[in-house]
């Protein structure tokens, strides 16, 4: 009896050192709904994109597409950021969490320094006309903030930044299909990883 105690008592602890070292109120759901978004922005972005190519073999010389193609990634990234943190903020409060203590202050500090890297060089290269490094780089930036988050949340966040950077590898020798990759690292796989995490963390 006093070893089961024991080691209820040693499981209590490191349930609360786990709880102040990381941070464990991120969504699954948001990652589901941020999976949406980001196909529809695609979805958007194809066609833009087939109609300027249309109505140059017409002859018709439309307007850059790039400012509509930054708008609507903008628009992708701002729902992102706002359906996560109010779900967050949601399950931080279910679990008793800080939502603004030391682990998620370095939480997003471990994303931000490869996410705000990650776009000023998609800036860059845009202005540069440098259009079909801009998917591998976006995919490969955002895997590398995944990796670095993870240690300070859950351990599966590192894997799909893995996932995510090996996806920009092979968009990097594919530079023609950046709209398929994109569909598939910030669409899809945000689907799935957001359903894995719901089901094994949210329910």
């Amino acid at each position: 009896m006093e070893e089961n105690e024991v080691q209820d008592q040693l499981q209590s602890i490191r349930s609360m050192m786990e709880r102040s070292s990381k941070f464990i109120s991120l969504s699954g759901l948001s990652g589901v709904l941020a999976g949406v978004y980001a196909l529809v922005g695609v979805a958007l972005a194809y066609f833009i994109l087939n109609y300027t190519a249309r109505a140059e073999l017409l002859g018709d010389f439309p307007n850059s597409p790039v400012p509509a193609l930054l708008f609507i990634a903008l628009a992708v990234l701002v729902l992102s950021l706002i359906t996560g943190l109010i779900l967050t903020l949601r399950k931080a409060k279910q679990k008793g969490q800080n939502p603004w203590g030391r682990s998620s202050r370095q939480l997003l500090y471990n994303l931000a320094v490869p996410l705000v890297t990650g776009g000023l060089l998609s800036l860059i290269l845009i202005s540069r006309g440098y259009f079909g490094i801009v998917a591998p780089a976006t995919l490969i930036f955002y895997g590398l903030a995944l990796v670095s988050a993870s240690n300070v949340t859950y351990k599966d966040v590192q894997y799909l930044g893995i996932i995510e950077i090996a996806l920009g590898l092979f968009a990097a020798l594919l530079p023609g299909y950046g709209l398929v990759f994109w569909a598939i690292g910030f669409g899809v796989l945000h689907i799935v990883y957001g359903s894995i995490m719901y089901f094994k963390y949210d329910k």
